[in-house]
């Protein structure tokens, strides 16, 4: 006689604004938004703080987490979680933890901020390539011009 278990469904967690994060891709898709944040690492009493823009959120056993130089450098393997919380002011921040430590990461930005500013960045950067291009363009037709005489 066989005895099969229903197959029973448990869905994804499903997270707003506060919770307990262990899911490295989660954890990556979260921080990954982040643009400029101030940081507070705490460990065994001792802290430190600043502000710096988050470069990249990777996940490798052989590369370090680094915060250096108004930089920071997120190896998810670096910690055991995430705890996502919010202040009484209702703004969101985000703690990694490893036993002892705790990097406490505070949006300056939005996402849809990052995302404007860094398609502005883009248009920018387009229009001034048509700019060049365009100067190249004529200084190309003037000099093909002189060479008739």
């Amino acid at each position: 006689m066989s005895h099969h278990l229903p197959h029973t469904r448990i869905p994804a967690p499903c997270i707003v604004n506060t919770g307990i994060i262990v899911n490295k891709l989660d954890m990556r898709r979260l921080l990954s938004d982040l643009g400029r944040v101030r940081y507070i690492y705490t460990q065994e009493g001792l802290q430190s703080e600043g502000e710096g823009d988050v470069m990249e959120v990777f996940v490798n056993p052989q590369r370090s987490t680094v915060v250096a130089n108004c930089a920071l450098y997120l190896n998810l393997d670096s910690f055991d979680y995430l705890e996502l919380k919010q202040s009484p002011q209702q703004q969101t921040y985000f703690d990694l933890f490893q036993e002892h430590m705790c990097l406490r990461l505070i949006p300056l930005s939005t996402p849809l901020q990052e995302r404007k500013e860094r398609n502005l960045n883009f248009k920018a950067i387009e229009a001034m390539m048509e700019q060049v291009f365009s100067a190249k363009w004529d200084a190309e037709i003037d000099d093909d011009g002189s060479d008739s005489f």
